[in-house]
């Protein structure tokens, strides 16, 4: 008798040792006998209770209302076997789509770009565990980028299960890919699209394109790390596949030897005149030029340009519509771009302080092709007086916009009927923009890259540069992952039972 009215706390003591059990084998897996003693007491609690109760559950299970409850529950158990199907074909054949506001889980138009293209296999090694602060990341994009391309593939193995190969390919540190293709191998420290994108071009390419900066004039220096200097420029363009290299003509005498592009940032000092000879004769062999032309500091090169049409100012270009807000109105928020395979897709507005105009008079005889990158508005002028602070148009004296601030000059191909049109330079009446503090600023960064790239004939790198996220993922730490697992798992669960089995006893007793 004292056992019949035991078996109810024996059933309760039971369900609720077997949920302790099984939270604690999640939260705490070096206690297996405490999780298998748990486990044991409450079968044992279980099967007394039903041992106890046969009887009545005999009579329960021959009711009406227990057959109806069967057929309830085999319906859900239907039910849910054909979500279940469902959820599995869409997974094996359905598409991908990215509902998030922000689009996090969508590759940039360069990733696919760049994966449509793709010649040869490439394969993925991720060293990381699913625990590991980077995994997620990982799988998350490389996910995508096999979705993409059949020829992408993905592996992931944890470093500390297989060391020999962690050994083999000289892993360092945990959340490391390796990208291979062929005989090329590129490590990846960093998960994210665009280093997986920069390590998808370079282990591609089969020959990298080589690009000088010119020094000897006051330019701005790739070594600089400060504010003005352009090491985070050369950061980028490395990532990219390129070659980067430095230097002057008086010391180095095959400076533009195999050189697809010269950089000139922001000459400070004249060129001297068997500079620009040589300059001319690697254009006219060709070499493509990236001139970055700063106003009133254009190191004598204002005369050497005109025999291609081209000229620099005068003046400054003030737009008080395109401007920096609360800023100078010097300081343009470029946000007009003409169709262009450089400034194609733009949607970020380029920053670009204190610029002077460009202008093209094509020259007689002539089969250069000059287009607009970057305009300014309506409302611009170019500033001439320098001596007022606040900048304000002065007809007669101020020239009227809109200017061009940025464009790119071609030769079009007289050899054969067509209309391709070969680079010879991109000029910008600004360098400021690929120093350090500016290049940050993400349409800075797409126009300096697109301009190279057009120049240097790589097509696969004209685009958008992948995005980052605006905002990390939250990812838990193993504490807070077994809380979640537990409150998400069991507590919820339970506690929508326990209110079911309230509602059904008290609807009984009505």
């Amino acid at each position: 008798m004292v056992i019949k009215h035991l078996l109810p706390v024996l059933g309760l003591l039971g369900v609720g040792l077997g949920l302790g059990g099984l939270i604690l084998s999640q939260t705490d897996t070096n206690r297996p006998s405490t999780i298998f003693l748990l486990e044991g007491i409450a079968l044992l609690c279980l099967i007394i209770y039903f041992a106890g109760n046969w009887t009545r559950l005999k009579t329960f299970s021959g009711s009406r209302a227990t057959r109806l409850g069967l057929n309830g529950i085999l319906a859900i158990l239907l039910m849910a076997g054909i979500l279940t199907i469902i959820n599995f074909l869409v997974i094996r054949h359905g598409g991908r789509w990215d509902l998030s506001e922000t689009q996090h889980f969508s590759l940039a138009p360069q990733t696919l770009q760049v994966l449509g293209q793709l010649k040869s296999d490439v394969r993925v090694l991720v060293f990381a565990h699913e625990r590991s602060p980077g995994f997620r990341t990982y799988r998350d994009l490389l996910d995508g980028y096999v979705h993409a391309s059949p020829r992408m593939s993905v592996t992931y193995i944890d470093p500390e299960k297989e060391p020999g190969m962690a050994r083999e390919y000289e892993i360092s540190r945990i959340d490391t890919a390796v990208f291979e293709s062929g005989e090329q191998t590129i490590h990846v420290p960093k998960p994210s699209e665009s280093n997986l994108t920069s390590a998808l071009i370079r282990v591609t390419k089969e020959q990298s394109k080589r690009l000088v900066f010119l020094e000897g004039h006051g330019e701005r220096q790739i070594t600089d790390q400060e504010r003005g200097g352009l090491s985070l420029a050369r950061k980028k363009l490395e990532a990219q596949g390129y070659r980067i290299a430095r230097g002057s003509f008086p010391k180095d005498q095959t400076l533009l030897d195999d050189t697809a592009v010269l950089i000139i940032p922001g000459p400070r000092e004249t060129v001297e005149q068997e500079e620009l000879k040589r300059i001319t004769s690697f254009v006219a062999r060709g070499g493509r030029l990236l001139l970055l032309l700063d106003p009133q500091t254009s190191g004598g090169l204002e005369e050497w340009i005109s025999q291609w049409g081209l000229t620099l100012g005068p003046g400054i270009v003030v737009d008080p519509e395109d401007r920096v807000a609360q800023g100078s109105p010097t300081a343009l928020l470029v946000r007009r771009f003409t169709d262009h395979h450089i400034t194609k897709g733009f949607t970020a507005p380029i920053l670009l302080p204190v610029l002077q105009p460009v202008s093209f008079d094509q020259p007689p005889g002539d089969d250069l092709n000059f287009t607009s990158l970057l305009q300014s508005s309506e409302q611009s002028w170019a500033e001439t007086n320098f001596d007022r602070t606040t900048p304000e148009f002065e007809e007669g004296s101020d020239r009227k916009g809109p200017f061009t601030l940025a464009g790119a000059l071609g030769r079009k191909n007289t050899n054969a009927e067509s209309t391709v049109v070969q680079p010879v330079l991109v000029i910008v009446g600004n360098s400021a923009f690929a120093g350090n503090t500016y290049l940050q600023f993400p349409g800075n960064t797409d126009f300096l890259s697109n301009a190279i790239a057009w120049l240097a004939d790589e097509e696969t790198l004209i685009s958008v540069n992948p995005k980052e996220s605006p905002f990390p993922p939250f990812i838990p730490n193993p504490t807070q992952e077994h809380m979640l697992f537990a409150v998400q798992v069991f507590s919820v669960p339970f506690l929508l039972l326990l209110s079911g089995l309230t509602v059904w006893r008290r609807r009984r007793r009505l």
